[in-house]
């Protein structure tokens, strides 16, 4: 089952043509990740915070089905993938509030644990299998 965040459109999230700007899609969806984070109980405080475990962004999509406008809102629906022992993606639905099965955006990140100093892959930490549990498919495969 997806995590859901609601997320109004911002003035700041739009471009000079009124609508929103495509790298403000992955901000937005940003919050949404840590929001679905919270949700799990991770805190956020600490995960963000330089640990001896990073998870970076490795790859990152977005594609429009529809112009989003300031003032409009949006559902954000994320569902996260496990793809190996130090991978996962997440997938990303953007839908009009008011029109909830009409999608406005989809998004895709790629997220790959590593060991912060060394910069050497790592296993997700035990709150990030946690989380994919919470609101993931499983659909490991091997690397």
């Amino acid at each position: 089952m997806p995590f859901i965040y609601a997320r109004t459109v911002r003035f700041q999230d739009t471009d000079a043509a009124g609508v929103v700007y495509f790298a403000n899609v992955l901000s937005m969806c940003h919050e949404a990740y840590e929001a679905s984070l919270a949700a799990s109980g991770v805190d956020l405080k600490q995960f963000f915070g330089r640990g001896a475990i990073a998870i970076p962004i490795v790859h990152a999509s977005v594609d429009f089905r529809q112009p989003m406008f300031c003032g409009e809102q949006h559902l954000i629906h994320l569902t996260p993938t496990q793809l190996s022992p130090s991978k996962f993606s997440i997938q990303y639905g953007i839908f009009a509030k008011d029109l909830s099965t009409q999608q406005a955006c989809q998004a895709a990140t790629i997220h790959i644990a590593i060991q912060a100093h060394k910069r050497t892959r790592a296993s997700l930490p035990a709150e990030i299998v946690k989380w994919l549990q919470d609101w993931g498919v499983s659909a490991m495969t091997a690397e």
